[in-house]
């Protein structure tokens, strides 16, 4: 009876442990962990987030971003705000990271997604991290859901049409990356395995047209250029040979960072491929 006791008391009690145990004070100095953030914990746990958060063109949550403080940059910032958890990129700034954990606080570092699976782990960690579990399965479920209707939508259409995903100053997607993996899924043969290998990599505009592709995709459907760093997308033999209805727009914001934006990224890329592919299977037949 003791012993029965005994074990109710302790399982009664975890609940409260762990909500005792969640981090309160949590800084983000990633872009990619203030995504994960936003979606997992709850708004009092953040203390801050990075600059980046409040990007438009860099991710889907600025707005929300827009509530809580973000300049967590530098160690001095990050110090200051006296932390119980720090969250970080593996690119994130080395002395930044090294200065925050010789003073004591605890930074866990995440490296880049390079696929869904990748992606899936990273939430799910960081929704025990901050306590929400529960939270993660919720997102998880939305990504599985996106990919299984991605998948019937590339099964129903049957083609497989090339397609780089070709970037500022020429930068394309290789075979072995989360876009790459985002483009199998919504039934688009990955050219960016021939041209940039698995890890992606600057492609000339002449090796891009000698290799040809059936569609072109650009993180913005304005062809005019806005800087140099777009000025290739606008060569003109580039916006001959890729008019805008052999275009996939895919925006920026969508493919930074996987996690939380996943579910968009795939339901908007598998919308745009239906668009385009789907017309010009349409109007061939």
């Amino acid at each position: 009876m003791i012993r029965r006791l005994a074990v109710f008391v302790l399982v009664g009690l975890l609940p409260l442990q762990a909500a005792v145990a969640a981090p309160s004070r949590i800084v983000s100095i990633n872009l990619c962990t203030d995504e994960l953030l936003l979606a997992l914990a709850d708004p009092g746990q953040i203390a801050a987030l990075s600059p980046y958060a409040v990007d438009a063109a860099l991710t889907l949550f600025a707005d929300k971003a827009a509530a809580f403080r973000h300049d967590a940059g530098t160690a001095e910032t990050v110090v200051e705000l006296k932390p119980d958890l720090v969250l970080a990129g593996r690119f994130s700034d080395t002395a930044t990271r090294e200065i925050v954990r010789r003073v004591g606080y605890d930074v866990v570092e995440f490296d880049v997604a390079r696929n869904i699976g990748d992606a899936i782990a990273q939430i799910r960690e960081v929704a025990g991290l901050v306590g929400h579990p529960e939270r993660g399965e919720v997102l998880v479920g939305e990504i599985e859901a996106a990919r299984g209707r991605a998948v019937a939508s590339a099964a129903g259409r049957g083609l497989r049409p090339g397609a780089a995903f070709y970037q500022r100053r020429g930068y394309t997607t290789g075979g072995d990356t989360l876009t790459g993996e985002l483009m199998d899924l919504v039934g688009l043969t990955n050219a960016g395995r021939e041209l940039a290998g698995k890890d992606g990599g600057f492609v000339p505009l002449e090796k891009l047209i000698a290799n040809q592709p059936d569609y072109l995709i650009v993180d913005a459907a304005v062809i005019a250029p806005e800087d140099q760093g777009a000025a290739l997308l606008a060569h003109p033999a580039l916006v001959a040979l890729y008019p805008p209805e052999r275009r996939i727009v895919l925006p920026e914001r969508l493919t930074v960072c996987g996690g939380p934006s996943l579910p968009q990224a795939i339901n908007w890329l598998s919308g745009e491929v239906e668009r385009v592919v789907g017309a010009a299977a349409g109007s061939s037949s």
